[in-house]
């Protein structure tokens, strides 16, 4: 069914459906330059259907989700069947065989709707994905890629109690047994953890090398010692589960170790490194939602017997947020394709991160201003949106953490 649904080519009209591969994989042919923000015919198609899906299809469920705190296993599965689980995966293994920038739209378009749903894109294909992609074994692809194409939602499992920024601090340990590795410790804030049947985690395999002795491992659910601890009770994000880790004498296959032992710091960081852009395109999403909240309000709301978007204080106010949205995408487009051009993009992505979850918070904030006093309620979107926004400074490298790899850039020319 999988292969059948691959080959098959849907309409924007049918947002249910899943891409087909042509679709996905058309690469830009034009010689003459191409502005950033200006997209391929199969990429607006693309966009065009991410967007309507998740105008009709999450939209309504919104509220309820972030009321309850759960994110609808029907709409995961949808994200499964439309192929946007696995868009870079190659078509071999069930996956799309898209591009990362096709992963950039839609994290942004399902962001703008419902940042939740954003990040489990992101988190599945711009960090778990892209991590087998890179550094998996012929066998492990054969093995996970197909799964997370098709049914299996993946979990990345770096931080802990003592490690945030300085993720490398961690305290768990993996003992080399021979033939498996025996896992102890805890992890914490670990998102779509509790869908999750996958889980790309790090444990330090020989604390005497420091953080040379981080490895990287593949868990599945099942094993014995692994649990999914407590959940999160969040501010903003709320749908998106968030939650600790324990693994208590957790027994993993070595044929389980990603990349090499003492190798997981490097797969880490060139790891989030590409999942910070998708935390620009999740932020940019989250403003441009609330942007577009903002104008339509301003266009019904009647004050001293005019609307309010013809007072030029309200005028001014949605015109700077939309040159911080459209300013924030262009650092974001940017870095998702000096990606997919294979060209260095290390500092791009941090000024994406950076500046787009600064803005965000700030059209977020402008965006109940406008609203005034109804903003505040749960009545209106902003008000969850601007919960949302916060996380954006904190998770997958803080706003400071940025700012330290731009400099230290500036500082080495």
């Amino acid at each position: 069914m999988l292969e059948a649904c691959a080959t098959r080519h849907f309409p924007a009209s049918r947002p249910n459906q899943r891409y087909s591969k042509d679709m996905l994989a058309t690469p830009i042919t034009d010689t003459a330059p191409r502005p950033l923000t200006a997209l391929t015919e199969d990429e607006k198609l693309f966009q065009t259907t991410v967007r309507k899906f998740a105008r009709e299809e999450i939209r309504p469920h919104v509220r309820a989700m972030d009321e309850a705190g759960i994110f609808r296993k029907d709409l995961i599965r949808q994200f499964f069947d439309m192929g946007l689980m696995g868009i870079e995966i190659p078509e071999e293994y069930g996956g799309q065989g898209g591009s990362f920038f096709q992963a950039i739209l839609a994290v942004e378009e399902l962001s703008a709707v419902d940042p939740s749903a954003g990040v489990i894109v992101d988190v599945q294909n711009t960090i778990c994905n892209n991590a087998l992609l890179r550094w998996a074994s012929a066998e492990q692809k054969r093995r996970f890629l197909p799964r997370l194409a098709a049914d299996t939602v993946a979990s990345y499992c770096l931080s802990e109690a003592g490690s945030g920024s300085d993720a490398f601090a961690m305290a768990t340990r993996a003992a080399d047994h021979g033939g498996h590795f025996v896992i102890t410790g805890r992890k914490l804030w670990i998102t779509n953890a509790a869908e999750a049947g996958f889980y790309l985690l790090f444990a330090n395999a020989n604390p005497d090398a420091g953080y040379k002795g981080i490895t990287a491992f593949l868990i599945e659910r099942d094993f014995a010692g692994f649990q999914v601890g407590k959940k999160e009770d969040k501010l903003g994000l709320r749908a998106s589960s968030t939650c600790e880790l324990i693994l208590d004498n957790c027994r993993v296959p070595r044929e389980n170790v990603i990349g090499e032992v003492g190798m997981g710091y490097k797969i880490a960081i060139e790891t989030l490194n590409e999942g910070r852009i998708a935390i620009g395109a999740q932020m940019i999403g989250l403003a441009r939602g609330a942007l577009d909240h903002a104008v339509a309000y301003a266009k019904e709301r009647k004050q001293f017997g005019k609307l309010i978007g013809e007072f030029q204080g309200v005028q001014f106010d949605l015109a700077k947020m939309a040159v911080e949205v459209e300013a924030a995408r262009l650092l974001v487009y940017n870095a998702a394709r000096l990606r997919d051009a294979g060209l260095p993009f290390l500092t791009e992505a941090a000024m994406a991160k950076y500046y787009s979850s600064t803005i965000a918070e700030d059209v977020a904030s402008k965006a109940i201003e406008v609203h005034g006093g109804v903003g505040i309620t749960k009545d209106y979107p902003v008000e969850k949106l601007y919960r949302d926004v916060k996380i954006g400074r904190i998770y997958e490298g803080t706003s400071n953490m940025q700012l330290a790899t731009i400099a230290k850039k500036l500082l080495s020319k």
